[in-house]
């Protein structure tokens, strides 16, 4: 399971799991809202095309081996981007998602575990370990940008992607990446964000998420220059952390036993060109109210040879991560499932190797390795561009490990074919 799915979705399932949240309301949704873009586009057609609308239909089979059987889920996603200069200084941006699962949508996350972590939990508690897929209607980004003489504001449900790294972000608080779809587009988040540009070679922004209280709300103030061949970035953030205690169920709320507390993070991150070689670094240090303080650390490379291909590595550190399996506990893994950690060891190694079999196919095959608990996962995968507007992505992972390891061979085997077609 935590090879096949993304976090992001594991933690939206989990919330649904638990609270039973009901989805009537998104098909009206969706036709009011699509009802709304296409009168804006109509209304574009007289005010001289201000409007835009644009976005894709995504069609994705994907599956995993549980103990024995394979099984498929499947999802259909249909994106509508809006996009609406009403001058140069006025600029407003939406993207809409509506999301249909088939397939098995019904998934016990137990399954996906060793023995030995299964084994401590009560039989009492297995149903809440389970994962349902409900489809999902959602509007993933609305902002509007306004260009002032100083300095630019974009206020509402907006991109935020901190750091430099490929697989791995230290600084950034607001996602984790899919460790086998690193480049697959992130969640919007509502904030409130000053770019304040000084000269051409600097720049100060301050965002604002906020919550329902001010400690509560994420405050990020980020510096970023150039030296040289080198971009760089000096980062201070403060938010909340939302960690759960998946071994204790809070029957008041209908979920896991919640475990808030203060997150300050402090750091930086470099990247640019040295001797022929593509390199970056990103480093973060938290400081944490209650629990343990941590870092994390990113080292990376890159290099295109002569014939085209490409090598990358990556090297990532966690030091909230665990130095063998033997470590890991049932909130490690609920904590990683659930996108609130990002690692349950502290080591790791990412290698990807790139080459153009023609001008409309890409090949690929990346290895992960758990350098702590000696682990590691194989993931071919092919890219072909069928026609101008149509892409497919297919890829396999193959887990290595020895039971209970982050790349357990028992656990998550499987692949992904995805269909996608922009209009």
């Amino acid at each position: 399971m935590k090879d096949t799915f993304s976090q992001r979705d594991c933690y939206h399932r989990l919330q649904v799991t638990c609270h039973q949240g009901s989805t009537a309301w998104s098909r009206p949704l969706f036709i009011v809202l699509s009802l709304l873009m296409l009168i804006l586009t109509g209304t574009s057609l007289r005010g001289q095309d201000q409007v835009e609308l644009f976005g894709y239909f995504e069609s994705q089979l994907s599956g995993a081996e549980v103990k024995g059987n394979f099984y498929q889920i499947n999802a259909n996603k249909l994106r509508i981007d809006l996009k609406s200069g009403f001058s140069e200084k006025i600029t407003f941006t939406a993207n809409y998602d509506y999301i249909l699962y088939y397939g098995k949508t019904t998934w016990n996350i137990l399954d996906f575990l060793s023995p030995d972590i299964v084994s401590s939990v009560p039989q009492t508690m297995s149903q809440f370990y389970v994962l349902r897929f409900a489809d999902r209607s959602f509007l993933d980004n609305a902002y509007l940008k306004l260009a002032f003489k100083y300095f630019d504001l974009i206020a509402g449900k907006q991109q935020v992607s901190l750091g430099t790294g490929y697989v791995w972000n230290p600084l950034d608080v607001f996602n984790i990446k899919d460790v086998l779809d690193p480049t697959y587009e992130q969640p919007g988040h509502n904030a409130l964000r000053f770019d304040v540009p000084i000269g051409s070679d600097y720049t100060i922004s301050a965002l604002y998420s906020p919550e329902d209280t001010w400690r509560n709300s994420a405050k990020m103030l980020r510096f970023k220059g150039r030296i040289s061949r080198f971009d760089y970035t000096l980062v201070g953030i403060e938010t909340r952390w939302q960690f759960h205690d998946y071994t204790q169920f809070d029957a008041a709320k209908a979920n896991f036993l919640e475990m808030p507390e203060k997150r300050q993070v402090l750091g930086g991150s470099l990247a640019g060109e040295l001797l022929g070689l593509g390199v970056w670094a990103e480093y973060g240090h938290n400081r944490m109210e209650r629990s343990k303080d941590f870092y994390e650390l990113v080292l990376g490379t890159d290099y295109t040879f002569d014939f085209q291909s490409s090598l990358m590595v990556e090297y990532y550190r966690n030091t909230l991560g665990k130095t063998n399996e033997k470590e890991y506990t049932l909130n490690d893994w609920m904590r990683l499932f659930t996108a609130e950690q990002k690692t349950v060891s502290r080591d790791q190694v990412y290698v990807l190797v790139r080459h153009p079999a023609t001008d409309l196919i890409e090949t690929g095959i990346s290895g992960i390795c758990s350098i702590s608990d000696k682990s590691f996962a194989i993931v071919p995968s092919l890219n072909y561009s069928l026609w101008e507007n149509v892409d497919a992505i297919a890829y396999l992972n193959v887990n290595l490990g020895s039971r209970g390891t982050a790349y357990d061979r028992k656990s998550g085997n499987g692949g992904l074919l995805r269909l996608r077609v922009y209009f």
